[in-house]
């Protein structure tokens, strides 16, 4: 599978981020760490930061060492766990007494011959390279580069310098010739790059669709995950050389992982509408309940209501439902509880009072089979006065109001006393 990466630049704002000990501020600034960045090129940092006397830039995807020319107070530079494949460009460092170029990918040893220019280096660190493995590395490294005390962390001591200055000429040979062995094999590993880079991209755009399928999927797939974690069990046990399109590769893996881990993170929120009828303003509502995450921010959510659909967008990820009828976006209302984080939409049907195709009473003719029945309780079991049937009700719809032509008639009780006189 192919993975698509975009590399962090080196910026102003990361730069003042990372200077909070000298106060944000960068034209003073005399150590500056932007290790762990994603940083593809070594930029603005000489122009920048005159002042600097120690740069951190390990562990990111640096290919060259370049634009630290103007940083004269350089004393100690890190670019391990980098891409660099040369040594170069460090001369104008004239106050350079420590680089560490560890675990690179360095295969021309003679270009450490340029370190000469600088006179104050004392410490070098070029284990994991190639270079390490060439026979003669050491003695080469040591009788090229007299100022340095430090070789990969162990002292040159004044014999070992003797020696390694006799028969130079020899080493210096021989590793010209690994040289050329080295830059042969390279030109081979980036063929086969270049091949694998090929076949990757003709399936990007199926792989693409496959990606996008299992995120859009119900997360029951458990037929699309076992196929996306066998494959991500094949890349990573299944050897191959160490090269910086390896690297690359294995560093643009970890990345969509994160960013898969990361979305994954955020759920789709479950959603439920109801039809509701309001007795008192004689209103049906549609509410649509969002259930969103708890601690999301209310900024994060968007909510556009038309009046043939609802549309809810969480941290630019868009739900939207057709009504089953037209509403009122003008009356209509947004309201999150402070408890769940839910959000729930209010909004009123078009044409809901009155009578005709709207009234109420045919919407409630409609929402009735769905209303929810009441359990009856045994008379007997009743322990307070039954207040709910004081005044009879009247069958087949009669009410006590009087009609035409014919007088109410009231109960016995209701009837007058002649024994009682009348009020006054």
């Amino acid at each position: 599978m192919f993975y698509l990466f975009f590399p962090h630049p080196v910026t102003e704002e990361l730069i003042r981020r990372r200077a909070e000990h000298n106060g944000c501020e960068i034209l003073s600034l005399e150590e500056v760490s932007l290790h762990q960045q994603d940083i593809e090129r070594i930029e603005h940092v000489d122009r920048w930061c005159r002042e600097l006397r120690i740069l951190y830039l390990q562990n990111n995807l640096i290919p060259r060492i370049e634009n630290v020319g103007r940083l004269k107070k350089l004393e100690y530079l890190n670019l391990a766990l980098n891409n660099i494949q040369v040594i170069e460009n460090l001369e104008g460092c004239e106050s350079l007494r420590k680089l560490d170029l560890t675990v690179n990918f360095v295969g021309l040893l003679s270009s450490v011959e340029l370190l000469q220019h600088n006179a104050h280096l004392r410490e070098l660190y070029l284990v994991g390279n190639p270079c390490t493995e060439f026979q003669g590395y050491r003695q080469y490294v040591v009788a090229a580069l007299p100022q340095l005390k430090w070789l990969d962390g162990t002292e040159i001591s004044r014999s070992e310098r003797i020696r390694a200055s006799q028969g130079l000429e020899q080493v210096r040979r021989r590793v010209r010739e690994q040289e050329q062995e080295y830059l042969r094999r390279r030109e081979e590993q980036k063929e086969e790059a270049d091949l694998e880079l090929k076949a990757n991209l003709v399936q990007t755009f199926s792989d693409g669709l496959n990606v996008c399928v299992f995120l859009l999927s119900s997360q029951d797939d458990k037929e699309n995950l076992r196929s996306a974690e066998e494959e991500e069990q094949d890349f990573w046990h299944t050897p191959c050389s160490f090269t910086p399109e390896s690297r690359l590769e294995a560093h643009r893996r970890l990345e969509e992982k994160k960013n898969l881990s990361e979305s994954k993170k955020f759920k789709a929120p479950l959603t439920t509408s109801v039809w509701k009828l309001d007795l008192y303003s004689l209103e049906c509502k549609l509410t649509w309940r969002v259930s969103s995450l708890r601690h999301m921010d209310t900024s994060l959510m968007d909510v556009d209501v038309q009046p043939t659909y609802a549309r809810v967008s969480v941290k630019g990820k868009m739900f939207q439902v057709v009504l089953p009828a037209e509403v009122k976006p003008d009356s209509s209302t947004a309201r999150r509880s402070q408890t769940t984080g839910h959000l729930v939409l209010t909004m009123p049907r078009v044409g809901t009072a009155g009578s005709g195709s709207g009234s109420v009473h045919e919407l409630w003719g409609k929402i009735r089979d769905k209303t929810p029945e009441r359990l009856e309780v045994d008379p007997s079991k009743r322990k307070s006065v039954d207040v709910a049937n004081i005044v009879p009700q009247r069958s087949n719809g009669e009410d006590l109001q009087e009609k035409p032509g014919r007088t109410a008639e009231l109960p016995e009780e209701f009837m007058d006393d002649p024994e009682v006189p009348p009020l006054i």
